[in-house]
């Protein structure tokens, strides 16, 4: 223990304020078990804006590694002793005395880890979050709790902590995806929008259609009944059309862009689905956002996947990706589309077996292929996001299986952020084309989130500038 450590200690002890009397106390029991951290990140998921949800998960999630290491490392190796809280004033003491050791403070890298984890998601909470999180490892020492080195000590263990979450859940820059504008009807009132909605996608309800109905009074939406064909109802929205819109998610908006590409008309994307990759990378996060971009006639001309006579948007993949599409569409309906995902991952990496594939023209071994409409970004990382629609490229990604234990080091890998070392991993991230062949006739899709079959033989390419869409 150091001397500045005893005088600053004391000179916090004998300072009289209702700050320090009332106010940090409080807070700091808020703290207690992340208690007001887990108040936060559920009013920050809450309201339903993606940039406050994914800071709410970094901040969880940066949060249980500084609790972790403080709390069930760091304090079983330097077991110091808590100060003395004769000094401290009965109305500051806590009411139950902690039982582990002193260094670090646990509130204090919780806090400090919460605070990084969301602004650097959202730089837009740091001077909240962080005046609410200096409060609580300022409450650690006015209450006796701790000595200041070991909220200093707690703080830096947290902004590591915030700072780690990036090896391996790198950060999405802001704004959409480049891409080439293009001129498309401006329409102040929704005059000549047929718009199909998959009530059935996520969040594709009332509430949105009804919206979308007030803000464009003379738009026609169109809601297919339980059975009836989607693919149909949106080609003959298309047929009729100046504008072909969609409200569902990435699955519908895959078919609504084929549709749209092969009649000529833009398409007009509302997101009302799980995860809205797409109209995420367009800029489109709200149906605000689309009634924006409709009435101002801001649109961008973009590159469409081939794979066979489907089209994706956003990915196409093989292997284990479309063992777990089919376990979630068996159990989904269910237990629920996330639960069914995690039971599925287990699943699927417990059992799967690696498929017999000729990859262009050489036979190998593969656990899974990967096809990104555009270069993904991070290289050597789980696909974040995309800096251009329009780049004519392919991202390939395969796993190969002929390594030992190659399931395992790819799993590892993409835990510990080291994937672009992982030798079973490989990239392409310029490729033109792609030739898959299945020797056992059976190819299977995942084709935006959907299942698919394909014939075994198929060659995945760019159709360069294929749809012109609003953003």
């Amino acid at each position: 223990m150091s001397r500045l450590d005893r005088q600053v200690f004391a000179r916090v002890a004998a300072t009289d304020s209702a700050l320090l009397d009332r106010v940090l106390p409080r807070l700091g029991r808020a703290a207690n078990y992340g208690g007001l951290w887990w108040a936060v990140s559920g009013t920050l998921a809450a309201t339903r804006n993606r940039r406050a949800r994914r800071a709410a998960l970094r901040g969880m999630l940066a949060l249980g590694i500084a609790s972790a290491t403080a709390n069930g490392l760091s304090k079983r190796i330097i077991r110091r002793t808590r100060p003395s809280t004769v000094a401290i004033p009965p109305v500051r003491q806590l009411r139950r005395a902690p039982w582990t050791t002193s260094f670090p403070s646990g509130h204090s890298a919780s806090a400090a880890a919460f605070a990084v984890g969301a602004t650097l998601e959202w730089p837009a909470l740091a001077a909240p979050v962080g005046a609410l999180a200096a409060g609580v490892a300022t409450s650690r020492v006015v209450t006796g709790a701790h000595y200041p080195s070991d909220v200093l000590a707690g703080v830096g263990l947290g902004l590591t902590a915030g700072l780690v979450t990036l090896s391996w859940w790198p950060r999405t820059p802001a704004g959409p995806s480049d891409a080439e504008p293009c001129p498309a009807p401006a329409l102040p009132t929704g005059d000549g929008l047929v718009l199909v909605a998959n009530s059935s996608a996520g969040s594709a309800g009332a509430a949105i259609l009804d919206h979308i109905a007030a803000e464009l009074p003379q738009a026609k939406i169109v809601e297919p009944a339980d059975g009836e064909d989607l693919t149909e109802a949106i080609t003959e929205a298309a047929r009729t059309c100046r504008v072909l819109g969609v409200a569902g998610g990435d699955g519908t908006i895959n078919v609504a862009a084929r549709v749209a590409a092969e009649h000529g008309v833009p398409l007009l994307v509302v997101p009302a689905g799980t995860l809205n990759h797409f109209a995420r990378d367009l800029g489109v996060e709200t149906p605000d956002d689309a009634v924006t971009a409709l009435r101002t006639g801001s649109a961008v001309r973009i590159d469409l996947g081939v794979a066979d006579s489907q089209v994706f948007v956003n990915t196409c993949s093989t292997g284990l990706y479309t063992d777990l599409v089919r376990y979630r569409e068996k159990w989904e309906k269910r237990i629920g589309k996330w639960p069914a995902v995690l039971v599925g991952l287990v699943h699927v990496l417990r059992r799967a077996k690696p498929q017999e594939l000729v990859v262009n023209g050489e036979r190998r071994r593969v656990w899974m292929i990967f096809a990104g409409n555009g270069a993904y970004r991070p290289r050597g990382f789980a696909p974040t996001y995309r800096p251009s629609l329009h780049d004519g490229l392919l991202d390939i990604r395969v796993v190969y299986a002929e390594s030992p234990f190659a399931r395992t080091r790819v799993v590892l890998a993409v835990l510990t952020g080291t994937l672009r070392w992982c030798t079973p991993y490989q990239d392409r991230p310029a490729a033109p084309h792609l030739k898959i062949s299945a020797p056992g006739g059976r190819l299977r899709l995942a084709v935006d989130g959907e299942l698919t079959q394909v014939p075994p033989d198929v060659t995945l390419r760019k159709n360069r500038g294929a749809l012109v869409v609003y953003r």
